[in-house]
């Protein structure tokens, strides 16, 4: 694991304090930064949010599903968890929490604004820094790989319909119209630029160029756009984060649990499917981890740049690596 991402969790704290400080002394002055939108998506973010995705987008290989076969009780555990399961609970676990045991504490509006922000999540599983957790627990790059590629054409068709049915039931108006617009933009488009863009570098440059230098150069871009995107949001949420500190610990208490809950439920399938541990491993750690660079884009479109939507979805990558190197390190102690 890289420098940036080892402490990752550091550095949103900090952009988080720099956020609200350039919030509440330069507010009016980045206030302006909110209306720049084109279909109900703000520029500045889709932009920095392609900044992010793309280079995870460049490193997939989707020849490699040709080797589906090869083991395909690991993918149909991974698709099954993912898109099956993982959405489902993220919701019950928000509902419990944040619309039942956490009702006291939270207005109904912000109940159900982060409620949003928890389906999203839940409805993004990992794309990118799964290659990490898997290289951590010595899992099969290779299958990881196949897997991750899979899961990315599979977003393509079910997040829509699943955010879109999830929102639905939990009494939550979306826009059907900007849901698309977001999936178009900051899904299909780096994607399709990631798959066009490394088909022509391998070509004109080679395998060895394309991993040594230019996924090299990428690597801290995608960090920094994330970091940037961070103190944006917080400099709009920060007198909402004045006020209620505590929700930051509200919120963070259902996604933890649900990241745990997926884990486990991924690690005993996958013993139980007889899978080798190189493969259950990375399959576990796909379903805990979100695609929470998707989850932070679509949850501005949808609900705003200063909702509790756009924050919950940002605790989600404040909890995201502690979280998962726990996890890394339970795989490790019960390698088999």
């Amino acid at each position: 694991m890289g420098f940036f991402e080892r402490f990752l969790t550091v550095w949103v704290l900090l952009c988080i304090g720099f956020g609200i400080l350039l919030g509440q002394f330069a507010g009016g002055a980045i206030e302006p930064l909110t209306k720049m939108s084109l279909f109900e998506v703000n520029i500045p973010i889709a932009v920095l949010v392609w900044l992010m995705i793309y280079p995870m987008m460049v490193q997939i290989d989707f020849t490699s599903i040709k080797d589906v076969g090869k083991n395909p009780k690991g993918l149909l555990l991974t698709l099954t968890v993912n898109w099956l399961i993982k959405p489902f609970t993220m919701a019950f676990f928000g509902w419990i929490f944040f619309q039942n045991i956490f009702s006291a504490f939270l207005t109904p509006e912000r109940a159900n604004e982060y409620l949003a922000g928890a389906i999203l999540l839940g409805a993004a599983p990992c794309t990118a820094m799964v290659f990490v957790w898997s290289y951590l627990t010595k899992g099969d790059p290779l299958y990881t790989l196949v897997q991750v590629s899979i899961n990315d054409l599979v977003i393509l068709f079910a997040f829509i319909p699943i955010v879109g049915f999830l929102l639905g039931i939990s009494d939550i108006t979306i826009p059907y119209n900007t849901l698309l617009y977001s999936v178009v933009i900051f899904v299909v488009i780096p994607l399709s630029a990631g798959y066009l863009s490394r088909k022509y570098i391998l070509r004109a440059y080679g395998k060895d160029w394309f991993e040594t230098k230019f996924l090299h150069f990428l690597k801290p871009i995608s960090i920094l756009a994330l970091l940037a995107t961070l103190i944006l949001l917080f400099a709009f949420q920060g007198n909402i984060i004045l006020n209620n500190p505590f929700d930051i610990l509200l919120i963070a208490i259902p996604l933890t649990i649900q990241t745990y809950f997926i884990f486990g439920i991924s690690w005993i399938t996958g013993k139980l499917l007889n899978l080798p541990h190189n493969v259950c491993a990375p399959a576990s750690m796909i379903g805990a981890s979100n695609f929470f660079e998707l989850s932070v884009a679509v949850a501005i479109a949808l609900f705003g740049i200063n909702s509790g939507a756009a924050l919950a979805t940002v605790v989600g990558v404040l909890i995201e690596v502690p979280v998962m190197l726990t996890l890394v390190k339970l795989a490790n102690r019960w390698r088999y």
